[in-house]
């Protein structure tokens, strides 16, 4: 699917289908009864998201006071940080992904599936990474298979990215 398509679904489609839920959850319920799940979806998504949030900080400050760089910890920041605003947004598709992102086994379990599209990604070419360094902008192909970059000035002699030209992007070895 083109990136205008799943945009497309994500800012039309998904709220389209969470509007057909809360009238149907307000036909079976009634008004206030989904009112009430709304705002309390809200306050618990915020109240969570806020525990979870300090939790993952505190992680990511004691990796960092540990001398190793805090990855994980930066990764569970960034879930937290969608998984809260999707408990801000009214809806139930919304709520159940923004509870899945701020439970930690449910939460993994998401970051370990994006990993693994992103790396299959890579691997086959179909996602490009943009590095930007001191000698200028440059598409590299996916990896780890192919680290051809397009500016001849980011590749080493052995046709590799050179770090020191940008940023490289490797997936891990877990």
């Amino acid at each position: 699917m083109s990136v205008l398509g799943r945009l497309a679904l994500f800012f039309i489609v998904v709220p389209i289908l969470e509007l057909v839920l809360l009238i149907k959850l307000g036909q079976v319920v009634g008004l206030w009864p989904t009112l009430g799940i709304v705002l309390g979806t809200g306050l618990l998504g915020a109240h969570m998201a806020r525990a979870e949030g300090l939790r993952v900080l505190y992680r990511f400050q004691s990796e960092l006071g540990a001398g190793r760089l805090p990855g994980q910890a930066l990764l569970d920041g960034i879930a937290v940080l969608v998984g809260g605003a999707f408990l801000l947004t009214p809806g139930i598709l919304t709520d159940l992904t923004g509870f899945a992102l701020l439970f930690p086994p449910t939460r993994h379990w998401i970051q370990r599936s994006v990993r693994r599209r992103i790396e299959r990604g890579l691997a086959d070419g179909s996602i490009r990474v943009a590095t930007m360094g001191t000698s200028g902008f440059a598409w590299t192909s996916g990896f780890p298979g192919d680290r051809r970059a397009s500016s001849p000035q980011a590749e080493d002699t052995d046709g590799r990215l050179d770090p020191s030209q940008g940023i490289v992007v490797e997936p891990r070895n877990d």
